[in-house]
């Protein structure tokens, strides 16, 4: 901590769930007496030493940005910051020291030290913070979004317990006797997130974390519910997957209803969204067939399923997308003697509905890959398709051709799309 005449009160770390290497530490916000005002003054990132020590091993993190604020958060703008008691300290994302979870979250609680090496002044020369021997250490870990999510538990009629973390809308926090009602999106994360931690369903793919975003909810508001798989992992289901499980799909069948049913005055029954990755998106397969009349649309990824249930759903708004190249998944052939998406949208057109189809690489920036998407529903609009199919260009789905979903839910014209379904 630095000495002198600002100390240093707390030290939160600044985490962010990022759609292509999960959960990050990306920032250090140190909260200081008194306000900080560089007067037009850049704080040079060498000014800072920050390290990391998780699992006995410590390394450096590279800091990129310093600037004052107002509030212990991210300044994405170029030009950031402005006087405040905290001064925020970016961190380089692509640290190999950045992670903030593997299976679990890590654990971070006094993980960081931050330590002031070189005086701060402002350009006439007026000292303004005093580097010092002293380091500090994190108190806290502040998470954007996933923070405002509750965490729940239910158990079912049968006595199967499943974890829940929910985003309530803010007008009905406000307002919990309003007569306003609400869309319900249900988020069924992958196999790598079954787990005791009621977490990484949240942080371990940007997956629910889309619906509550502070911009998403002021256009979108919505309660989204974001259920997770217990451990030990239930396997049981007919082909050997998770939410196929019979006591785990009869458990979220039930907490759906339970909570549709306590939320009488608020949920839009017209409006309930399922949205689901890898196995999540098999979860969509089975449970839609089941419940043909619950969900107004879907966005299942990377999933797979049964082509005799197809005919059930033909009336569903549905946008999929799957990789050609997915080795987990494949994109034909599925798993476990189940096809995957191309061989289910081939289902569902021999059933009757319409399938708009589009092929476009998944490592386009995002105005790119949003131009495609709305070509591609222009397309469905003109044909009155109501189902809709992307497949990513084999080589360009970044990390691994497994994560189709890594563009799926930063793109804002499928989403203004789901939001768009009532039945």
């Amino acid at each position: 901590m630095t000495s002198g005449r600002n100390p240093v009160l707390r030290t939160d770390l600044v985490t962010r769930v990022t759609p292509r290497n999960n959960w990050l530490v990306t920032a250090v916000a140190l909260q200081y007496a008194y306000r900080i005002d560089l007067r037009g003054e850049v704080i040079p990132p060498s000014a800072f030493e920050v390290k990391a020590t998780v699992g006995g091993q410590t390394a450096a993190r590279t800091v990129t940005r310093v600037y004052p604020s107002t509030t212990a958060e991210v300044d994405d703008r170029s030009r950031p910051g402005r006087p405040g008691d905290r001064l925020i300290i970016e961190l380089d994302p692509s640290d190999s020291s950045a992670r903030a979870a593997g299976t679990d979250p890590l654990p971070l609680d006094r993980a960081y030290s931050v330590r002031q090496v070189a005086d701060v002044h402002t350009r006439e020369g007026e000292p303004v913070l005093k580097a010092g021997p002293f380091a500090s250490r994190n108190d806290d870990v502040i998470t954007p979004v996933v923070d405002d999510f509750a965490a729940g538990s239910f158990t079912d009629s049968a006595g199967f317990e499943l974890d829940f973390r929910l985003y309530q809308p803010e007008g009905f926090v406000r307002n919990p006797q309003t007569r306003k009602r609400y869309p319900l999106v249900v988020t069924l994360h992958g196999g790598g997130e079954v787990a005791d931690n009621n977490m990484t369903q949240l942080t371990s793919n940007r997956i629910a974390v889309t619906f509550a975003k502070p911009e998403r909810q002021r256009r979108d508001p919505a309660f989204v519910l974001s259920p997770q798989i217990p451990l030990p992992r239930p396997m049981d289901g007919p082909d050997g997957t998770d939410w196929t499980d019979a006591k785990v799909q009869a458990a979220l069948i039930e907490l759906i209803d339970t909570f549709v049913s306590e939320h009488s005055r608020s949920v839009d029954t017209a409006r309930l969204y399922l949205v689901g990755l890898s196995s999540g998106g098999r979860g969509i397969y089975s449970l839609l067939p089941k419940r043909p009349d619950m969900f107004a649309a879907a966005l299942p990824t990377a999933g797979w399923g049964d082509p005799a249930t197809m005919d059930r759903i033909t009336h569903i708004p549905m946008w999929a997308d799957h990789s050609v190249d997915d080795p987990v998944v494949p994109y034909r052939e599925g798993r476990f003697g189940k096809p995957g998406t191309w061989t289910l949208m081939n289902a569902l057109e021999t059933a009757g509905a319409r399938v708009t189809r589009g092929e476009w690489p998944n490592d386009l920036p995002k105005a790119q890959f949003e131009a495609r998407s709305r070509a591609l529903l222009r397309q469905a609009r003109n044909a009155r398709s109501h189902v809709l199919f992307t497949s990513y260009t084999p080589g360009t789905t970044p990390v691994n051709p497994h994560l189709a979903w890594a563009q799926t839910y930063e793109n804002d014209v499928v989403i203004d799309w789901l939001f768009e379904q009532s039945r």
